[in-house]
């Protein structure tokens, strides 16, 4: 079930990223529809300057920040009397799964293609999807998310 689950999100990345929506915005619609419901839609906006390597300056990957900060919406600490270090070893496990699964975290190493380009759309849409998967498989993994 939960490689439906991860299937299902990689899916609606893909579709959210075709519709319009950033390759951060894209991971965390398509996380909040599966993982988390009850978040308000709304908080897309905060995702919004997370694109193209945080506001298309080729840094860290959009996809890659979506998912980190999915990550802390699950494990994150909302006062300073708790522990850090669980969201921060699951946010590196990530980053590494990550790196290895596309060879690097950076937008500009990631996609050399111009902005706006057909070959750059063409390849984030590719790394939104596949992103949107394995963050769910990861999630279901570490049983940050249960399967139905």
């Amino acid at each position: 079930m939960s490689r439906d689950l991860a299937v299902e999100a990689g899916k609606r990345a893909g579709e959210y990223f075709r519709a319009g929506y950033n390759c951060a915005e894209s991971v965390f619609l398509a996380f909040r529809d599966l993982a988390a419901p009850g978040l308000d839609a709304g908080l897309v906006r905060m995702f919004t300057g997370l694109g193209g390597g945080l506001g298309q300056a080729g840094c860290i990957c959009g996809a890659l920040n979506a998912s980190a900060l999915a990550i802390g919406l699950l494990k994150g600490r909302t006062g300073v009397d708790e522990d850090r270090y669980a969201c921060y070893d699951l946010t590196n496990d990530f980053h590494d799964l990550f790196k290895e699964c596309f060879g690097g975290t950076c937008c500009r190493t990631l996609n050399r293609y111009p902005f706006d380009s057909k070959e750059r759309k063409r390849n984030c849409l590719k790394i939104t999807g596949k992103t949107g998967k394995l963050l769910m498989e990861f999630l279901t993994t570490k049983e940050l998310v249960k399967p139905e």
